[in-house]
């Protein structure tokens, strides 16, 4: 697998949104359930259209340990946790310069668990963790500048069941100002069925935890439920929601994500046509996908695989998609694990090689700069 030099760093641009688990190879370990089959064949060409273009164009930082969650701060700059060593780090969106901000209290690593995603709103940073008996979200207060330090940890959300695999992770403010979250079921998987349970779910709640008004189960954070392993969340430019899923043997997700839907995990897996289930927009064999983050830019949803090794573009119009997925930087930078819109045509990718899962090659983990179209 080859790996690239670092490139010329590059000035900082105005950041937007932020925006598991396949059996077999690199990927992602298995759940326990077992395989399902999907009724129509995968949605995924071999070989990108001459119109849609993804190019690393830089390195801003390398040398990064178990990279999972990011999160833009005001001014530029990013903040990136490490799963498995607990930590945020604060990296200069120009120079790519690393400032510790310390360790997450609480967080106990573990297979798919740690500190996973991040994000960022009103002084706060918010993140989703594993803790010693639980997956919960929590918030420290940030205020940067000199005192470049992060608060204790407060829960926000607790009570996500924890396992080895599938504990979802991905957290993100939507435009209604609520905020997200998607959760795995641990490898349990009537957990996905159960809305009395927040495993293989995503959760919508306000930022200090209560359920969301309007959501569509009175008193409940449940959003959508019927979710193996979520860790991909994104919204376009209409605020519709977005999703990435982990299959387990046959086919990972991409789902537009209504309030109540059932996704029908582990009744089915891809599309399935049947009543009472929502069927993904798209979907891929695990070996070419095994999604992580996602993020929207110019018209389409860029996905990161793990186990594929690859970006995917899926375009969209409005609700549905107007083209067939295209894979791009294939192999070309190892396991891909999250994206994050950064304006215009600017996406942030990170790398996921230092996940016990990939083969560290020098400078690994890193993260780019890519231009889209």
């Amino acid at each position: 697998m080859s790996r690239p030099s670092v490139k010329a760093l590059w000035g900082a641009a105005a950041l937007v949104l932020v925006a598991g688990c396949s059996s077999g190879g690199p990927g992602e370990q298995p759940g326990t359930a077992p395989p399902t089959t999907a009724s129509s064949a995968p949605s995924a060409p071999s070989a990108p259209s001459t119109t849609a273009r993804a190019s690393v164009t830089g390195t801003l930082t390398e040398g990064l340990k178990s990279p999972w969650g990011l999160a833009a701060l005001p001014g530029g700059d990013l903040l990136v946790s490490s799963r498995d060593e607990r930590t945020i780090t604060r990296i200069d969106g120009r120079t790519g310069a690393k400032t510790p901000l310390g360790e997450v209290p609480g967080v106990v690593p573990g297979g798919e668990g740690g500190l996973l995603g991040i994000a960022v709103r009103d002084g706060w940073v918010y993140a989703y963790l594993t803790a010693a008996s639980d997956n919960r979200v929590v918030r420290l207060r940030y205020g940067g500048g000199e005192a470049d330090r992060l608060g204790p940890p407060e829960p926000v959300l607790t009570g996500i069941p924890k396992g080895i695999v599938h504990n979802g992770g991905r957290i993100a403010f939507g435009p209604d100002g609520m905020l997200y979250a998607g959760t795995g079921e641990t490898g349990r998987t009537g957990l996905a069925q159960d809305r009395a349970s927040l495993g293989g779910k995503i959760l919508r709640m306000t930022p200090e935890g209560r359920p969301a008004p309007g959501n569509p189960f009175p008193g409940s954070v449940v959003y959508s439920y019927g979710h193996r392993n979520v860790q991909g969340l994104a919204w376009d430019s209409a605020g519709r929601l977005w999703a990435a899923e982990f299959g387990q043997d046959t086919w990972d997700e991409l789902n537009l994500v209504e309030p109540g839907r059932n996704y029908g995990w582990p009744e089915a897996e891809g599309r399935a046509g049947r009543a009472g289930f929502t069927d993904p927009v798209a979907q891929w064999p695990t070996s070419e996908a095994s999604p992580s983050g996602i993020a929207y830019a110019r018209g389409a949803i860029w996905m990161a695989g793990l186990r594929g090794e690859r970006l995917w573009r899926i375009p969209l119009s409005g609700a549905e998609r107007s083209g067939e997925p295209e894979a791009f930087l294939k192999g070309e930078y190892g396991r891909l694990r999250t994206v994050l819109a950064a304006g215009g045509d600017r996406l942030w990718l990170v790398t996921s090689e230092t996940d016990t899962r990939g083969t560290p090659g020098p400078g690994d983990d890193r993260i780019l700069r890519l231009e889209v179209r």
